[in-house]
């Protein structure tokens, strides 16, 4: 199983970013998936997620700026996040939770 993110790169405040995540190797639609971050010195948290119901779950910091969605048929996750603030710096990763199998991981710098 492989998962691997794209999207990420530089941007100023306010501005917008797609991430994406291409998975391979298994059955993408009956897995759940979900977006991590980590930025320099901290742990790592949670981004958002769709939840064994199939709802979604968004960090705390999120308040709306941030939408995770999903295109079974191209097995890819995507992020989309607006707004985006200097505290949004850090490496994005998409995650299989129920597996345990994690992406790469793609930067994502926000400047002020």
């Amino acid at each position: 199983v492989q998962l691997q993110a794209s999207g990420g790169g530089s941007v100023q405040a306010g501005g917008s970013l797609r991430l994406s995540c291409a998975v391979s190797g298994t059955i993408f639609s009956a897995n759940r998936m979900g977006w991590y971050r980590q930025a320099p010195g901290k742990q790592r948290e949670l981004v958002a997620e769709f939840t064994i119901g199939g709802t979604t779950n968004y960090g705390d910091f999120v308040k709306g700026r941030f939408t995770i969605s999903r295109d079974n048929a191209k097995n890819t996750g995507y992020l989309q996040m607006n707004s985006l603030k200097p505290e949004d710096t850090a490496v994005y990763y998409c995650v299989l939770p129920q597996r345990g199998i994690w992406g790469q991981g793609t930067l994502v710098t926000v400047s002020s």
